[in-house]
């Protein structure tokens, strides 16, 4: 039998760290859970947990993250896809209140089986995921990034549904705006999971699925206002040769390769995408790539609320109606050292536009999307760098 290699090794040791973590917290939860007991279901020293995993709360995100990407497909039919806001979002909150992974956040009671073999796991009252939202609340260091991730997930869902709204009246007239009308729906379905955890029983999920769809036809004033007082983008002409990513909201691997704006935004500050997404002329790929200085937590967290999100609205909308944005976690920075970027953190605001697989424009600091997005890609093609 081949020799392990020592990426191998350590590839083995964290999967066997992380299935016993997954096995001790559906027994037991989050605070009761213990390092010690975990490292003896993976036959491993404490130390050996602490290689791999900083401390109990970055080991806990990383099974939940596991659990949302692994989740097995439905046994039952899927929802089926909205055609209209009401139907899409009626059938993204039928994904939200079915979708195999609900035990894994923080919805309702489980019966202690969601990990794979109901004859080790002990039944709970709630899913092993119901410790996330208090410790997340408990915590400014983390209530800060959750909430630009939800901002994120507004904007994504305001995407899907701008895609499925009907045309804006006259030539030209741009989409209305429905981030607002987004973040309510995800308050009800969030708030809905939270409930269900804490009071099982007390609400019927597809009066879940029904309130959603009401909520189509709420008018809400929203728009979006261009930052002022930017300065513009710096002409480059530096290679492009990311390497390889996963891609949190379609699923598979980033295209990063491709023609497009790449945001690098650091955890406090992904909402600022959405300058790239307005100000970029239509069909422009736009890609997030979140960068941050608490890897351990914060990568496995964004993989576990924008990947669940994903999910749910491929299942939801059409494809043609799925968001354009991708979203790639950077949790070692290769890809923002590919773009020439180090010492990221979560303030980190930086854009670039790439062509023909070379870097064309870059900007940093505030309004960096919006300026970068605007940037007339086909003329800087043949515009030396620094004009």
């Amino acid at each position: 039998m081949a020799r392990l290699t020592r990426a191998q090794t350590q590839e083995r040791t964290r999967a066997g760290v992380l299935a016993a973590a997954r096995d001790e917290f559906a027994e037991h939860g989050f605070r009761a859970a213990r390092i010690d007991a975990i490292a003896e279901r993976a036959g491993l020293t404490r130390g050996a947990v602490y290689s791999n995993f900083p401390g109990k709360r970055a080991l806990y995100f990383s099974v939940l993250a596991e659990l949302a990407e692994r989740a097995p497909g439905r046994t039952g039919p899927a929802p089926q896809q909205g055609r209209t806001p009401a139907e899409a979002l009626g059938a993204l909150a039928r994904a939200w209140v079915t979708r195999p992974t609900s035990a894994a956040t923080d919805s309702g009671a489980d019966d202690g089986t969601e990990f794979g073999d109901p004859e080790r796991a002990r039944p709970r009252a709630v899913g092993p995921g119901a410790d996330l939202i208090p410790e997340v609340a408990a915590d400014e260091g983390l209530r800060r990034p959750y909430r630009q991730l939800l901002e994120l997930n507004a904007l994504l869902v305001a995407l899907a549904l701008e895609a499925v709204r009907p045309p804006a009246p006259g030539p030209g007239t741009p989409p209305r705006r429905s981030v607002r009308l987004a973040k309510t729906v995800l308050t009800t379905l969030y708030g809905a999971s939270r409930t269900a955890a804490t009071a099982p029983g007390f609400i019927e999920p597809f009066d879940v699925v029904s309130a959603c769809e009401q909520l189509a036809g709420l008018e809400l004033s929203d728009w979006w206002a261009p930052p002022t007082g930017i300065r513009p983008a710096f002409r480059a002409d530096d290679p492009w040769e990311p390497p390889a990513a996963a891609e949190l909201v379609r699923g598979g691997p980033a295209p990063l390769a491709s023609d497009g704006v790449v945001a690098f935004l650091g955890m406090h500050r992904l909402s600022a995408v959405e300058e790239a997404v307005r100000a970029a002329p239509p069909g422009t790929a736009i890609t997030v790539v979140a960068v941050t200085g608490e890897p351990d937590e914060l990568v496995p967290l964004a993989r576990l609320v924008v990947g669940e999100l994903g999910g749910c609205l491929r299942e939801a909308f059409p494809r043609a109606a799925w968001p354009g944005l991708r979203v790639v976690c950077d949790g070692t920075g290769a890809v923002a050292a590919a773009a020439g970027i180090t010492g990221c953190d979560d303030s980190t605001e930086t854009a670039v536009r790439v062509g023909g697989g070379r870097i064309l424009y870059r900007a940093t600091g505030p309004g960096a999307c919006h300026t970068v997005a605007s940037a007339p890609a086909a003329h800087a093609r043949h515009a030396p760098a620094g004009a």
